[in-house]
């Protein structure tokens, strides 16, 4: 009798308190549909083919990477270090089948073993050093990032040709990213519900003291944990550096975020003891859809960075209340549980399909009559690159042209993501700024394939075909560079380079250019020559410690106007006055510090007419007519005596 009351009580309670448990209990797949749903309204081009396909390769690495970091969080740790093992292990295996020799397989083990060795490492120290996990995984991060630029020497290395295929289609449409991702869900998912080493990870999540007063042997166990986030981490930097063609030393950089991202709005606790590997690839496709759809809706990549940490903070929440609902927990469970599960996946499937096909009529002859454009710029975190863009949206509008700008933030697989974006959406032609000109290519040669013209600006790009190229030359702005400031200290003086971002194409050209200068001027000596990423932070760091081995430099050459304006800094009132320094690009605050004398000289590029060719350029290959194959853009050097008519 009281059984029956229960359940009629229960009955009762009904459908609202169902509803609620089940989107409780399945929160992140339920943000899926509405994802879909909204991007497939908002734009036409989201629900084809081709761009879910894209959606799906640009989860693929984020996805692999997150179900290594699914075992460390379900046991109630955190692992930074995964994006850095991605990029070392990417760049063993290329360091060693390119430069050194060794048979293509063999080269395969050696990379994946670098990632379950630098795995093992993190274990250690956790287990039996005691290092909190954080701190542990944050050493890691930089041993790992560190290793990788020394190995490469901060420039990227062309992958053999047979594991490039990875980042190749089955069939001319299946992306192989996309399996390698299911085939490593697959395994997450059979270790986290079948396996002893599984089971251990609730248990230790779950309460480490009680794990350990059963008879678990804890440390031992720890070390696997994270020897197997190590080897996801080497399988996603393969898989990436196959995408670009090429180990990029600084590949991967944040996306050990972007993992644990994935694995919490996946469902998973923070505090340990839940998580499946189901949820943590709903948890990245969200972040691949949320993406994609703002690259197509054409969202600033600074209000995509806003929304995606606005939807982890969601997730968090969503969490906690869970929990505090007592909905249930996403651990290892039975039959029964699996099957409502299946149910729920099946039914989430039918409603979404329904959906989007009646958003899909909203689309039905709405396309702009404008020529479209895309412009993937590799940063806009410069003032250079913002010239750029302006210039390119002045001619635009002049010209009727609707121009979709995005930002790479210096992440070439990002560039590649936005690429393929732009590709799938069928626009009229393309745009590109390359982070690297090698990690390109393959993203440029899909675009040529579908028959859309690239204009490359500013840097070229690799093992590829352009329409054209319209950049100054980096090399010959380099040699300026380097005669400019030997001639102000009249051919005799000691001074230093702040080099760009290691592994990039323009840091590389640049520096080739002032050490060629540098060779008619043998009275000139280079003291110090250091990295400061193209940020004005790191130039005041960088020259602040150089000062301190070689307080008597008197010149300084920067590979952009940014560093310089760090170093003017970091000299105080020697610049101008004992000390010449000379910067690079013409931004408008590289020639205020020219007009007021602190800067010596800024080679000057003239971006905002990069910008303005690119997409006259753009526009006459929409229009089948003939562009020439490059086009120079003179550099200048501008002075104090001249910076009045600049205007870049």
């Amino acid at each position: 009798m009281a059984t029956d009351t229960l359940k009629n009580s229960s009955t009762g309670a009904g459908g609202a308190a169902g509803v609620r448990r089940l989107l409780l209990d399945n929160g992140a797949l339920t943000a899926l549909i509405v994802l879909v749903i909204a991007m497939s309204a908002l734009s036409g081009d989201f629900l084809t083919t081709d761009n879910l396909l894209n959606v799906g390769v640009q989860a693929a690495v984020t996805a692999i990477l997150a179900f290594g970091a699914t075992f460390v969080i379900v046991a109630a740790g955190i692992d930074l270090s995964v994006g850095s093992v991605a990029a070392l292990s990417a760049t063993v295996l290329a360091w060693t089948a390119t430069s050194h020799g060794v048979p293509v397989f063999l080269a395969v083990v050696l990379a994946v073993a670098t990632g379950i060795a630098a795995g093992l490492v993190n274990g250690f120290l956790i287990a039996y050093g005691k290092l909190p996990p954080f701190i542990a995984t944050l050493a890691m991060l930089s041993v790992g990032r560190g290793l990788a630029l020394v190995i490469s020497g901060g420039s990227p290395i062309a992958f053999p040709d047979s594991v490039s295929h990875l980042g190749d289609t089955l069939g001319g449409w299946l992306p192989v990213p996309v399996l390698v991702m299911v085939l490593m869900g697959l395994i997450a998912a059979f270790v986290l519900g079948r396996t002893y080493i599984g089971r251990s990870m609730y248990a230790i999540g779950g309460n480490e003291e009680a794990a350990r007063l059963s008879g678990l042997r804890v440390n031992k166990q720890k070390l696997a944990i994270y020897a197997l986030s190590g080897l996801f981490a080497a399988v996603a930097g393969i898989v990436l550096a196959a995408r670009l063609s090429s180990a990029q030393p600084q590949a991967a950089n944040g996306y050990e975020l972007d993992a644990i991202a994935a694995v919490v709005i996946g469902g998973a606790s923070l505090a340990g003891g839940t998580g499946k590997a189901s949820g943590t690839l709903i948890g990245a496709l969200i972040l691949a859809v949320l993406r994609n759809g703002l690259n197509l809706l054409n969202v600033s990549a600074f209000w995509q960075q806003v929304v995606i940490g606005v939807v982890i903070a969601l997730a968090v929440l969503l969490d906690t209340v869970r929990r505090k609902a007592g909905a249930t927990p996403l651990v290892i469970g039975g039959g029964g549980g699996k099957g409502r599960q299946a149910g729920t996946y099946a039914l989430a499937a039918v409603v979404t399909v329904a959906l989007v096909a009646a958003t899909s009529l909203l689309h039905t002859g709405s396309s702009s009559a404008n020529p479209k454009i895309g412009l993937s710029l590799s940063t806009l975190n410069n003032p250079f690159f913002v010239q750029i863009r302006a210039g390119a949206q002045a001619e635009a509008k002049k010209l009727g042209v609707d121009l979709t700008v995005t930002d790479a933030q210096n992440d070439a697989s990002q560039q590649a993501n936005q690429l393929q974006n732009f590709t799938s959406s069928g626009l009229g032609a393309i745009i590109v700024n390359p982070v690297d000109s090698d990690a390109a290519s393959n993203s440029v040669q899909a675009a040529d394939k579908a028959g859309i013209p690239v204009i490359a600006v500013d840097r070229g790009v690799n093992n590829a075909t352009t329409a054209t190229l319209v950049a100054s030359d980096n090399v010959a702005g380099g040699e300026l560079a380097a005669k400019t400031i030997a001639e102000k200290l009249g051919g005799q003086g000691r001074i230093v380079i702040l080099q760009g971002q290691a592994g990039t194409s323009a840091a590389r050209e640049r520096a080739q250019g002032f050490a060629d200068g540098l060779k008619a001027y043998p009275g000139i000596q280079v003291v110090a020559q250091q990295p400061a990423d193209f940020d004005r932070t790191k130039g005041l760091d960088v020259m602040s410690n150089l000062l301190q081995a070689h307080p008597d430099v008197q010149g300084v050459i920067a590979a952009n106007d940014e560093m310089a304006l760090g170093a003017i800094k970091a000299l105080g009132s020697k610049a101008g006055s004992s000390v010449s320094v000379v910067g690079f690009d013409g931004t408008p605050d590289g020639l205020t510090a020219v007009r007021n004398g602190t800067l010596y000289a800024s080679v000057a590029q003239q971006p905002s007419q990069l910008g303005k060719i690119a997409v006259d350029n753009a526009l006459r290959s929409v229009k089948d007519q003939k562009v020439p194959s490059a086009i120079k853009v003179p550099v200048k050097v501008v002075t104090k005596d001249n910076v009045a008519g600049f205007t870049g």
